[in-house]
């Protein structure tokens, strides 16, 4: 097949499997399952290093917005170094919201983009020929791409809060798009939605999503959270805590094939607490925990004082991921760091600036990720934020306007601020030894001897 020649000269004999194009060998139930604290795929271990690539139905469409090449160049890519999990937007909704993503897959309720869903086909497609997997989230719970607010302001009438007013703000934002989870005629809208989804028909390969091994979880949002902290968000843990459970549910008798995860940030994402995080994601509902790790808007790190700030960052990072990771042991179940990333050195954007801090920290980082897998625990992979590939920023502002290329950053930020770029071979490298350890651990059957239930 047309990538064997591309990664025979990067995987061991013992990876052949990845990323082969060899489809019509793949095993007959190639579903990615949980056993215990373990992610399995075909019996195995599953472990991965993987990315955010949220725009790939956007490049995949025949649309507007697509561009097909550029998509399949970048998988390509990503292939070649290993990262075989790639977390993919599934929704978005047209929004007043001014740094909100369009066009958006659903203009209002029930009506859709089809150029976009046929992105989604083609991405599902083309990552099924390369073995790759995907985790498709279906809400947001940030403004970016409409959103629990969108479908709050369409049960209501209403135009919903947009953080870049002045008048309101991001606290303000925040509340309003958590009256989603009791809100009940919003909630309806999103079932019917996520029901068009799961039950799609893959329009390239006339595969049902819910019969695809290509997809290895249904995810409910992008980082749901309860609020804003203080009363005002615990005000809504009950609303929340039943929101993730019958959401996660309802996606489970649609389609008994794929996991279902929350998309959470972990006990930052949960007002700060470690009870609340093991409160939402007991259910068994819930197959997988997820957690998100961002030193910059955490408050860690500053890019412009680096040499003093990242050994701070390092600290808190390293303590974040053992309390994660020892959450998920409570729970019993696997836990992915979905998300993680950190800006290039002094805050610039541009692609070819130096990324000194960014490369320590991905190595560390990531180290920590791949020796904890080794040592048994819960820990199945990692997806850095995100995969900015061959998109570049077009304009002084650094800020994305309808009709620029996709980066990994989106709308409401500055367009390379996470990005990490096809040119970035010194990230790259850190990047692609991490992922090729992550896949030699799930090919060692000893280490699954040891720690099977």
């Amino acid at each position: 097949m047309k990538y064997r020649t591309i990664l025979a000269s990067i995987f061991l004999p013992l990876l052949f499997g990845a990323c082969s194009g060899f489809f019509l060998f793949r095993h007959p139930d190639d579903f990615i399952r949980v056993r215990g604290i373990q992610l399995m795929h075909n019996g195995k271990p599953y472990y991965y290093g993987g990315t955010n690539l949220w725009y790939a139905c956007y490049l995949g469409s025949p649309g507007e917005t697509g561009d097909r090449a550029r998509l399949l160049r970048e998988l390509d890519t990503l292939c070649a170094n290993g990262l075989v999990n790639v977390r993919v937007l599934a929704a978005s909704e047209s929004s007043s919201i001014r740094r909100s993503v369009k066009p958006a897959i659903q203009r209002r309720p029930g009506e859709f983009d089809n150029d976009l869903l046929a992105g989604l086909d083609f991405v599902l497609a083309e990552m099924a020929e390369r073995d790759m997997h995907a985790v498709l989230y279906l809400n947001n719970y940030w403004e970016w791409s409409g959103g629990m607010s969108q479908y709050a302001a369409w049960s209501s009438g209403g135009g919903g809060v947009d953080p870049d007013d002045t008048t309101k703000g991001w606290q303000a934002f925040m509340n309003y798009s958590a009256t989603f989870y009791a809100n009940q005629k919003g909630n309806a809208l999103f079932r019917d939605y996520v029901k068009s989804i799961v039950t799609r028909t893959n329009s390239i390969n006339g595969r049902s999503y819910t019969e695809d091994p290509t997809i290895m979880a249904w995810q409910l949002a992008n980082e749901p959270r309860p609020g804003t902290l203080g009363e005002e968000g615990r005000n809504n843990l009950p609303d929340f805590y039943r929101w993730i459970d019958q959401t996660a549910a309802y996606i489970h008798s649609l389609d008994t094939n794929h996991l279902v995860s929350t998309g959470s940030e972990g006990s930052v994402g949960c007002l700060m607490s470690a009870g609340y995080f093991l409160e939402s994601h007991k259910t068994p509902n819930v197959d997988y925990l997820t957690f998100h790790l961002w030193p910059y808007n955490w408050g860690w790190f500053d890019p412009t004082h680096a040499e003093e700030t990242l050994p701070v960052a390092e600290a808190n990072s390293f303590a974040y991921i053992a309390g994660q990771i020892a959450l998920a042991r409570q729970l019993r179940k696997p836990i992915v760091m979905e998300e993680f990333g950190l800006g290039r050195d002094g805050g610039v954007t541009e692609a070819g600036s130096p990324t000194i801090s960014r490369d320590r920290f991905y190595k560390n980082i990531l180290t920590v990720i791949v020796d904890s897998a080794r040592a048994g625990a819960p820990i199945a992979g990692s997806n850095f934020w995100a995969w900015g590939g061959e998109g570049r920023g077009q304009h002084a502002d650094h800020m994305w306007r309808r009709g620029d290329p996709y980066v990994g950053d989106p709308p409401q930020e500055p367009q390379g601020l996470n990005s990490v770029f096809s040119t970035d071979t010194s990230t790259l490298r850190i990047i692609r030894r991490q992922a090729l350890k992550m896949l030699q651990l799930s090919a060692d059957d000893s280490l699954y001897a040891q720690r099977a239930p």
